[in-house]
């Protein structure tokens, strides 16, 4: 089986088994699924859960109140306890893991986007698995992504992922709600995701949850309109995430409606360049004859506009022609000093380095 790049979401109804505690014995069924694809070389990266529970069992389950400020003392409480868990649980594995918390603002804001995707990508080059979850303690209405579903969907789009797995205490998306319906089936496979669909999905089904199934159908819908196949199944199926990933039809399964590199293509070709890059002759004829080269600084004989690190550019022959969109891995300012310079000498020139390409080759598409 060809390696992967997998987000497994796992909510907190899944983590506690439906009652108020984490489940330790439920965690270490899914750390050593995790572990098992991650040792067979997979990319697995964990949006997880739990901080709020963790909380409330750390304070002894006081009554409390719903308000934020109560949620992000919860949540302030109980991430430390819930990463030292996953820690101590991965190390029976001998894996290693990292906390990373995000906001809305970090995968809105394109810097900070680049940012978050690039400490996830070297995290994973280093084998190491990233355990995600919305930064709750800080985070406010306004920079909230609200629940980890979505925030899982952002995260597969974001990292290119093969597959998104978005563990609950349900088997899938039904065609009424099997709680209600005895007549209710389960939906195996959704080619796309419509009006229709969201009928199906009723409210929060879980008393220590945040999200119902309509935020996994937001969230499939992000994954699959990203190039990314979406499965919401039941997390207290036996070894799911393997049977998962061998292809075994569990759960429901939503298809991609475009593949990634179309999904990528798509939005390069429809966003407004902020500046535009004029290459040499040799970059011209390397971009257009070399099948997935990049442009490097040493191509580039002149900078155009003032934009950010991350921006999408133009970029033109010296005659005027478009060549092709891009994003930038650097800004207007340093392009500016590295132009024409060899990408051994862009670390001595700016003092850092977001790479040896100007625009690397997975964010590029040709116009002609």
């Amino acid at each position: 089986m060809q390696p992967q790049r997998i987000v497994v979401k796992l909510g907190t109804s899944t983590l506690t088994d439906g009652t108020l505690s984490l489940k330790r014995p439920r965690l270490l069924s899914l750390v050593q699924q995790v572990a098992g694809l991650h040792a067979a070389g997979h990319d697995v990266i964990m949006v997880s859960s739990g901080a709020q529970a963790a909380g409330r069992e750390a304070l002894g389950f006081p009554q409390l109140d719903k308000s934020m400020p109560v949620k992000q003392m919860l949540s302030a409480v109980g991430q430390s306890r819930l990463m030292q868990l996953y820690a101590d649980l991965f190390a029976i594995f001998d894996c290693t893991v990292a906390q990373v918390l995000l906001t809305r603002d970090d995968l809105s804001h394109r810097t900070r986007y680049l940012n978050a995707r690039d400490t996830l990508q070297m995290l994973l080059s280093a084998r190491i698995i990233p355990i995600i979850n919305e930064n709750d303690t800080v985070a406010t209405p306004e920079n909230r992504v609200g629940d980890n579903d979505n925030l899982s969907a952002l995260v597969a789009s974001a990292l290119e992922a093969d597959l998104l797995v978005i563990l609950t205490d349900q088997e899938g998306l039904y065609t009424a709600d099997p709680r209600t319906h005895a007549d209710a089936t389960l939906i195996t496979t959704v080619p796309q995701i419509d009006a229709q669909v969201f009928a199906l999905a009723g409210g929060a089904g879980s008393k220590v949850g945040t999200g119902g199934m309509v935020t996994k159908l937001q969230a499939a819908q992000i994954a699959t309109r990203s190039g990314v196949t979406c499965v919401i199944a039941r997390g207290s199926l036996p070894d799911v995430l393997p049977r998962l990933v061998a292809g075994e039809p569990l759960g429901t399964r939503f298809l991609p409606t475009v593949s990634a590199l179309e999904s990528r293509k798509r939005w390069l070709l429809t966003d407004r360049p902020q500046g535009k890059l004029i290459v040499d002759d040799g970059a011209a004829r390397a971009l257009r004859t070399r099948d997935g080269a990049s442009l490097l600084p040493v191509g580039i004989v002149a900078v155009q506009g003032t934009f950010k690190r991350g921006a999408t550019v133009s970029i033109a022959t010296r005659d005027g022609h478009d060549l092709a969109h891009g994003l930038s891995n650097y800004d207007s300012d340093a392009l500016a000093l590295i132009l024409g310079k060899r990408s051994a000498q862009i670390a001595d020139v700016l003092g850092y380095s977001y790479g040896d390409e100007a625009v690397h080759r997975n964010n590029l598409v040709l116009l002609a």
